[in-house]
Order: structure tokens, then sequence, then C-alpha cells
């Protein structure tokens, strides 16, 4: 299954959107593909030189699809580093409200 590439596009840029370029060389947010989701993570450099050259990728949300409903849903990661169903947002066809959920991140979730 492919992604909707709007949707795919728009997630894109709303991450690039989200560091301003004047400290890129210290946090990225990018958004890794699969066929049924995109995860927001966040990439930071490494920490020293013995590190390798290597930047750390830690996740952030997932944005899973489902093709025949044409619905976006949005996940939360936990300490494990497993995803769960954000329940405080239903699946939704438009993928910027769960964009917007996660920059708003009321309970602090996302973000932190």
């Amino acid at each position: 299954m492919t992604l909707p590439p709007a949707d795919l596009a728009r997630v894109r840029r709303w991450c690039d959107q989200r560091v301003p370029d004047s400290v890129r060389d210290q946090v990225r947010v990018d958004c890794d593909e699969a066929p049924r989701h995109l995860t927001i993570v966040e990439c930071r450099p490494p920490w020293g030189p013995d590190l390798g050259p290597e930047w750390t990728r830690f996740p952030i949300a997932r944005l899973t699809y489902t093709k025949k409903s044409g619905t976006w849903a949005l996940y939360y990661r936990d300490r494990n580093l497993r995803f769960h169903r954000y329940v405080q947002t239903a699946p939704t066809g438009n993928i910027g409200e769960l964009l917007d959920e996660v920059d708003r991140d009321a309970i602090g979730i996302f973000w932190g």
C-alpha cells in the first residue's frame, strides 16, 4: 500500500518547519516512512566524536493510515518505545488535525 502523496508531502513540510534553520545542526525533526504509517522522529547529532557520525533518532509520534476508510490515526510512544493509540483525537481524513494535536501536545505526551 502507498500512503496518500499529498498527506506525505504535508507531513514532510510540517517536520521541516518544526526547527529553525539556525539550530538544525543541533536538532531536526524527520519523518520515517513505512507502507502503512509515518513516524515523526527527533534527530540529534552524536554527543561526542567517539560515538561516530550517526545522529540518534527518537520516535515522537506515529500516524497510521487505513486505506479502506481513508483515515489517519495518531499514536504516542511510551517509555519502552511501543506505540499506543492516542484516544484524545479520533481518526480523521485530515492529517493536518493530527499534526495540530502533536503541536499542541496538551498533556505533554509527545514532546514531554
